[in-house]
């Protein structure tokens, strides 16, 4: 005999609400240290640069910024330019391979909590990936969230900081690996990639990220100063793919001025090489 009808509608919607808990509580089942926490699925929103959903309001959250509105970024390729083969190295990489005149925003560490920030990237859309170091997030994880919630990329920058390259193996993936759980347990996802602070890494920090459930270690072309770039390429310019390097800095790290202050100059830099920002998730 059938279950009856009333008896199916409390299964789903028990069912509904115990998969709603987990996505608040973050839950993780208990794993031994050291090695990659289990990635979650939750849904967030995906920032798409240039949205043409209201173009008068657009206008107008960038006016209030002093920026212009970005081109569109075109659709992503259906298939990742980079992929780490089954079984094979985390790939290391400081650009995406593409014809396109796009360029990727990442934000390092996280010791600046300017909440205007948060104001900003909500009302331009602008898709960056941050990379979060417990050492400078760890008395305020609370902030991270709405930028979380934005859809904009969660990653992971270490525990403490440290140069990589001067630790044991076993010290590089306890540095790797505890940030991955810290991060998924307050977030509810785990990061996909990864830089190493200083962008310093060995063989053994490929290793250990992959052992952590990485799928890259992602370096940079350029790194946002205070009013200009700093680039690697002789020619000064930004090229399609690049990945851009920013932090989480404030008026004492800016000589007075503000987060929200330098993120606008960094967008401005982009827009003046006539090239547009893209999510680097959509591409790695």
């Amino acid at each position: 005999m059938g279950i009856p009808h009333h008896v199916k509608k409390t299964i789903v919607l028990w069912a509904a609400l115990t998969a709603a808990t987990l996505l608040v509580t973050g839950c993780t089942a208990d794993r031994p240290a050291g090695t990659a926490p289990t990635r979650s699925s939750a849904p967030t929103a995906t920032p798409t640069t240039g949205t043409p959903e209201d173009p008068a309001a657009t206008a107008a959250a960038y006016r209030k910024w002093g920026l212009k509105p970005f081109a569109p970024a075109p659709a992503p390729p259906a298939a990742k330019p980079v992929r780490r083969a089954p079984g094979g190295p985390v790939p290391v990489i400081s650009d995406i391979p593409t014809k396109d005149k796009i360029v990727f925003i990442t934000i390092d560490d996280g010791a600046e909590k300017d909440p205007a920030f948060v104001t900003m990237m909500k009302e331009l859309k602008v898709p960056f990936t941050m990379f979060l170091t417990d050492a400078a997030i760890r008395n305020d994880y609370a902030y991270f969230q709405p930028l979380v919630a934005q859809g904009h990329g969660l990653a992971n920058h270490t525990l403490t900081h440290p140069d990589l390259r001067t630790l044991s193996p076993q010290a590089q993936r306890r540095e790797i690996c505890d940030q991955q759980t810290k991060l998924t347990g307050r977030y509810g996802t785990a990061p996909r990639l990864f830089r190493p602070p200083y962008g310093n890494w060995n063989e053994a920090t490929r290793t250990a990220a992959g052992q952590c459930g990485i799928d890259a270690i992602v370096l940079w072309r350029e790194s946002m100063q205070i009013t200009n770039m700093q680039y690697q390429r002789g020619d000064r310019k930004l090229h399609p793919g690049d990945i851009v390097l920013a932090h989480f800095r404030g008026p004492s790290e800016l000589k007075g001025r503000t987060m929200t202050e330098m993120t606008a100059t960094m967008l401005r830099r982009i827009q003046e090489q006539g090239f547009t920002v893209a999510r680097l998730e959509d591409y790695v």
